[in-house]
């Protein structure tokens, strides 16, 4: 398992984005979080194999269609499966 912290930059608030992500990781199978940020930026915290991992980060870059990404940075996150939630959520 494969398991990664993302920051999502741009018009990525407001326009769907975190609910829209966790529809895409629930059809990937990954689990984890997405949530807004103060600073405007969507945080996402996913687990998976590391080819759905993958998949969500580049769907990141595109997102719902209101939404413009600017930067999406990434981090190995380094947690167990059992530091997740059962199935994607947002907050």
């Amino acid at each position: 398992m494969h398991s990664v912290r993302c920051w999502v930059s741009g018009r990525v608030q407001g326009v769907y984005y975190r609910a829209s992500t966790a529809e895409q990781a629930a059809r990937l199978g990954l689990k984890g979080f997405a949530r807004n940020l103060a600073d405007g930026r969507v945080e996402v915290l996913v687990c998976g194999p590391e080819e759905a991992v993958q998949a969500l980060i580049k769907w990141l870059w595109v997102g719902p269609s209101a939404a413009r990404v600017i930067e999406v940075r990434t981090e190995h996150a380094g947690l167990a499966p059992e530091a997740f939630p059962s199935e994607f959520t947002t907050d």
